[in-house]
């Protein structure tokens, strides 16, 4: 295996005190809206992680080179359905893609198991994002190539430079099995192994002499609180609301897929999830009753009025075909991650 960061290499520091990779311009720790003490290099440098800017996509049918249990993250746009290879991102962190006029980044890192689909539009310029080599909570802090300003991915928020203070544009996805994926859409397209980097795709990239990351119970890098109510690389789905933030445990959907309603800062929620498909997924349903409803297509759920919703929030059968349910701001992270960017996550009690 291949070992991409070292814990020799924490915050180590240029001439000018500024974690190495970035530039003598972002030297005052005063332009940053995070510690600048916290903010440390994760080995390779600005670029050093290159993210894919063309990538290339084939049939899901065509796909031979996924496991049944290898995670994708999916997104579905005016009917475009794109996966996105965790072996693929583990090596690249950030995507750049389109569909049509449609710019989009999948951002995501390693280290916190976090994905998070961003608008490639900011500060009114079309943009690539790219990965900086700083990292803040162990976490992902892309740039944006427009006006080279610097982002930390957990917090949503632009930290540093031209743009700070800006928060990005979402757009929800879905982290799932390739297994999962390939059934509920088997038509979708797939990016693939066609990156034009050399990488040996299929090794995981973050294996010390304290084991595989994704499964042991260490850190590479530092963070600044360290909560223990949950063991640190438990995934769980992050709820974010205005008012409070709430972890969704994948232990409490053992049986398939099961659906729970409930609030999320003083809104009605539905989560649903299903441990054995490895998914948690979540929708605002202000007056709705939902059930779960399976099947061996893409169908999840279910309202009192007989639509059938997809994993998305699509109806994909019933009187309101082709609306919609509003996704929550939420994404599946290591436990770690959610309770040092947002300290007063409650963890749900079923």
């Amino acid at each position: 295996m291949v070992i991409l960061l070292i814990s020799s290499q924490l915050a180590s520091c240029n001439e000018n005190g500024l974690p190495n990779g970035n530039s003598s311009s972002k030297v005052n720790p005063d332009d940053w809206l995070i510690p600048f003490d916290e903010v440390l290099d994760g080995g390779p440098g600005k670029d050093g992680i290159p993210s894919i800017d063309n990538p290339k996509f084939k049939a899901a049918s065509e796909v031979t080179f996924l496991n049944d249990d290898d995670l994708v993250i999916g997104y579905k746009f005016l009917g475009n359905l794109k996966a996105f290879p965790h072996i693929i991102l583990d090596w690249h962190e950030i995507v750049n893609d389109r569909i049509d006029e449609h710019l989009y980044a999948i951002t995501y890192c390693p280290l916190t198991g976090t994905a998070i689909n961003w608008g490639r539009s900011v500060g009114g310029n079309a943009t690539t994002f790219g990965v900086s080599g700083l990292l803040y909570n162990s976490n992902l802090i892309p740039y944006d190539r427009a006006s080279d300003s610097n982002w930390s991915q957990m917090k949503l928020l632009c930290v540093n430079g031209e743009l700070s203070g800006d928060e990005p544009a979402t757009f929800p996805i879905v982290e799932t099995t390739w297994k999962t994926w390939r059934t509920m859409f088997p038509d979708s397209e797939v990016m693939t192994l066609e990156t034009g980097i050399s990488r040996p795709y299929g090794s995981y990239p973050y294996v010390t002499s304290n084991g595989d990351y994704r499964y042991e119970d260490y850190l590479i890098f530092p963070i600044n609180r360290d909560d223990r109510r949950l063991d640190r690389k438990e995934r769980v789905l992050g709820v974010i609301s205005p008012l409070e933030v709430i972890a969704f445990r994948f232990s409490e959907f053992t049986s398939g897929i099961e659906v729970i309603q409930t609030q999320v800062g003083g809104e009605e929620v539905t989560i649903v999830g299903s441990e054995p498909d490895n998914f948690i997924v979540a929708f605002y349903t202000e007056g709705f009753t939902m059930s779960k409803f399976e099947s061996d297509d893409e169908g999840i759920m279910q309202d009192q009025n007989g639509n059938i919703y997809d994993i998305f929030g699509f109806v994909m059968e019933g009187p309101n075909l082709g609306d919609r349910i509003q996704p929550t701001n939420s994404f599946i992270g290591y436990w770690f991650s959610w309770a040092v960017f947002y300290p007063d996550v409650t963890i749900y009690n079923f």
